[in-house]
């Protein structure tokens, strides 16, 4: 049921995820795509942090209704960034880099943010709630977007990393497999991993905020 009492914190965390955490992920995948030598992203306007642009209709419509319901799970997407493959200079790591570059800028910045948590609460910062709430929930779910997407399942960022490890042939006959019904394993991963995956991701937290 829906807990008003809550509703400031509630709305704090859309914001963080809706307006930092999703737009800064998908850029980082558009910049080492254009690194790579890939425009796509770029011709289609994703070359930016400018949160419209990777908004998503029903991706965020799930995250507003989830973190509202307080239902211990977030579940929401970004729009995916374009890419080619076929146009990146190193064709044998190129997807593997572009793949990594959003989890690994949702864990630069769970530390960076750490870091202002921890110096904000060190120096007794006389700052409204809402303030320490932001910074907050920016280490949480940043965290929570780098740990999570890194799973080997498509459609999430580490599937590339586990296909980068395989023989070609392997890949031909695992890859549509996963693609077809990486939803649903990635369901059976949470039930099975979500106790798992919950701890390590508030242990990392934990550590980088000192609490």
């Amino acid at each position: 049921m829906f807990d008003v009492s809550n509703l400031l914190p509630k709305l704090i965390a859309i914001a963080v995820l809706l307006l930092v955490c999703f737009p800064v992920h998908e850029f980082a995948h558009a910049l080492a795509a254009y690194w790579q030598g890939d425009a796509m992203a770029k011709v289609y306007g994703r070359l930016t942090l400018n949160p419209v642009a990777h908004f998503d209709r029903f991706g965020s419509l799930m995250i507003v209704i989830s973190v509202l319901l307080g239902s211990g799970m977030i579940l929401g997407w970004a729009k995916p960034t374009p890419i080619n493959p076929q146009n990146f200079r190193d064709r044998r790591n190129g997807e593997v880099l572009v793949a990594l570059a959003g989890p690994l800028s949702n864990l630069l910045m769970a530390v960076v943010f750490a870091v202002v948590l921890r110096a904000m609460l060190g120096l007794s910062l006389a700052a409204p709630d809402w303030v320490y709430f932001a910074v907050y929930y920016l280490v949480v779910f940043n965290v929570l977007l780098g740990i999570f997407n890194l799973l080997p399942v498509p459609p999430l960022d580490g599937s590339n990393l586990l296909f980068r490890f395989l023989s070609p042939r392997q890949v031909w006959q695992i890859r549509p497999v996963l693609q077809q019904y990486g939803l649903l394993i990635l369901v059976g991963v949470i039930v099975v991993l979500g106790g798992p995956l919950s701890r390590l991701i508030d242990g990392v937290v934990s550590v980088l905020v000192g609490v």
